[in-house]
């Protein structure tokens, strides 16, 4: 954290987190390798996720486990631990029924929901693979080139779609020859499928309880896609194994007393993404807490419904990406009534995707402190969707955001030199076996030593001290050279301008491969850009050319350069854009980071128009 955060951060202690001790082995190589281990073992793990669903079926068949809004009015719909029990025992004797195996997933094209949730274990119980498919490729894609390229990879035998009005357009682009159709809410035109409620009220037979007792560790739960930086998505397989290790590491870095309330949580997070889907679902349902499911978004005209929700709901651990926190603290700043009903409750923060800037951090522990008397953790970590995701997080108090943490039990880290940082890897339970149906991928993907190539980069907060921990320093493949030779690291330099010109820039892409100097093309947070531009209703077009919008932009970064020592630290132009990331264009990754190669590649007209030898309007150019 910078001096000025630091001094501007509130005094009071940390609310008191049992944490897990950071007893890290640290093994040096002569080639210059590090191996970095948690010498405490990992507990016991359970057998199957299900498990934990028939657990607190039997403890606590009253407690409510899901809640969504529905209806006209948005009223809560519940649904307690016994009633999903009996829900899920009915679904699963219906796959049973339809003769479905391994090698016929069930494949979820809708986001996050009640039934959603339901089916994902009914398909775990019957020994299926469940396979989340990102809702954008079926309703944002203009081609669903990516929804068939996964469809013909999995071959699934069940396809579930909340809406089948909604989905109607991506079910015409599949050849559903063979595969069962099943609709929540409405059937597509013209499109034979079976009705949610019919399958739930199968009658369960004793083949259900048989098929639960044929999953072991090694059954595949889960099929996960992840596009990361090489174009079509791939099906990482995710055992039972890894899923359920990776729940117990979480339990170990944060140990629930007897005496804290049950996990309350309010997440709008993706489950066809790892860190929804696996980190946070697994760990409130290992823990048999209440989930409710946020329709809301961290984008313009979506955060409302958060924020209706947080009136209501008091959670005891809130996760977020940092521009979700962003609007959140002026929200929370703003709405005392709000604020008090937010912190009611609140243990532990957590955010992902990005590093949570200086000044963001300090307006949350400001609000912490005036609502609770102390400050909050905020916890983060890292992984992929190949390590079930989290392989290191940060089990301390710590003061420092942009931190990764240190590796779990049970996780063997390699650090591999890699210029001035290290390339990481991976050796653990949590690492998948490989790619579903792609097996030059999975021999590619592991070293002669069996750790999995992430691609990321880290360092150390301090080499002499690695209980400091480690911090994120982008993707190995993202760096390059200056015309100069000077070697440009990107992932830093992003994380650091964003942070010195928050909160108008929400992400960015770095240029200048082979140019003179670095350019940026950044992603404005458009609510931010509205509040400093005076106009509630101004688009986007119109907030990248607001005078107070560009102003702050190059004074900011004007002041970051001044503070930056050297040539590949310091950004000479920028460009706001308007065009959000694309997903057929293949810019965004399964971690949501930038896929930088790709959206440079995409945007080629803008980086064009940064290095003009005479720039135009719409490049901003930062002195310093």
């Amino acid at each position: 954290m910078n001096q000025t955060a630091t001094l501007a951060a509130p005094a009071a202690p940390f609310r008191h987190i049992d944490f897990l001790k950071r007893d890290i082995e640290m093994e040096r190589r002569p080639d210059g390798v590090i191996i970095l281990r948690q010498r405490i073992p990992l507990d016991r793990i359970e057998r199957c996720i299900p498990a934990y669903l028939a657990r607190w079926a039997r403890e606590r068949p009253d407690h409510v486990w899901l809640a969504q809004r529905r209806g006209p009015d948005r009223a809560w719909k519940k649904v307690t631990y016994s009633e999903a029990k009996h829900a899920v025992d009915a679904l699963t004797q219906a796959l049973l029924d339809m003769n479905l195996t391994p090698e016929r997933p069930v494949a979820i094209l809708s986001g996050n929901s009640i039934e959603h949730a339901l089916l994902t274990q009914a398909a775990m119980q019957a020994g299926v693979p469940a396979a989340p498919v990102s809702p954008a490729y079926s309703l944002m894609s203009q081609d669903h080139a990516k929804l068939r390229y996964i469809f013909d990879l999995i071959r699934p035998g069940v396809v579930m779609v909340q809406d089948g009005v909604a989905f109607a357009r991506a079910l015409q682009a599949l050849d559903l020859t063979g595969v069962t159709l099943i609709h929540v809410e409405r059937p597509a035109e013209g499109i034979v499928s079976l009705a949610w409620n019919d399958l739930v009220a199968t009658q369960p037979t004793e083949a259900v309880e048989k098929a639960i007792a044929a999953v072991g560790p090694k059954t595949v739960g889960k099929l996960l896609f992840t596009s990361g930086s090489t174009g079509m998505p791939k099906a990482v397989i995710n055992t039972q194994e890894m899923m359920c290790a990776n729940v117990v590491m979480g339990q170990m870095t944060r140990r629930r007393s007897p005496d804290d309330p049950r996990m309350v949580v309010l997440d709008w997070l993706p489950w066809n993404h790892t860190m929804g889907g696996n980190a946070g679902f697994h760990a409130l349902l290992a823990e048999g807490g209440t989930l409710y499911i946020d329709d809301g978004r961290p984008v313009p005209g979506m955060f409302e419904e958060t924020l209706r929700n947080l009136r209501e709901v008091s959670p005891t651990y809130y996760t977020n990406v940092p521009a979700g926190f962003a609007v959140l603290a002026t929200a929370l700043e703003n709405d005392d009534a709000l604020a008090r009903n937010f912190f009611k409750d609140l243990a532990i923060l957590g955010y992902g995707g990005a590093t949570l800037p200086d000044d963001l951090y300090v307006r949350m522990q400001r609000l912490a402190v005036k609502y609770t008397g102390n400050r909050i953790v905020f916890f983060t970590g890292w992984g992929s969707t190949e390590t079930a995701p989290t392989a290191t997080s940060t089990y301390w108090a710590t003061e420092r955001v942009g931190l990764i943490g240190l590796p779990h039990p049970g996780v063997e880290l390699k650090m591999v030199p890699a210029g001035s940082k290290y390339e990481m890897r991976i050796r653990s339970i949590i690492v998948t076996p490989g790619y579903y149906r792609q097996p030059e991928l999975t021999a590619s993907a592991f070293d002669e030593e069996g750790f999995y190539k992430i691609g990321d980069a880290g360092t150390f907060v301090d080499p002499d001290d690695p209980k400091q921990g480690l911090i994120f320093a982008g993707r190995v493949v993202e760096d390059f050279k200056l015309s100069s030779g000077t070697f440009v690291h990107v992932g830093s330099l992003r994380v650091a301008a964003i942070a010195a010109a928050s909160p108008v820039i929400q992400d960015a892409l770095v240029a200048g491969q082979d140019k003179d100097f670095i350019g940026l093309l950044a992603w404005p947070n458009l609510e931010a850009c509205r509040l400093l531009a005076g106009r509630a209703t101004a688009v986007a077009d119109e907030l990248v050319r607001d005078p107070n919008v560009i102003e702050h932009v190059r004074t900011s970064l004007h002041a970051y350069n001044r503070a930056s020592q050297g040539s590949s630290m310091r950004i000479s132009r920028a460009i706001l854009m308007t065009e959000p990331p694309s997903i057929d264009g293949n810019e965004l990754t399964d971690k949501g980071y930038i896929n930088q190669r790709a959206a440079l590649e995409r945007r080629n007209d803008l980086v064009e128009r940064l290095y003009a030898p005479a720039p135009d309007a719409d490049v901003i150019v930062i002195e310093g």
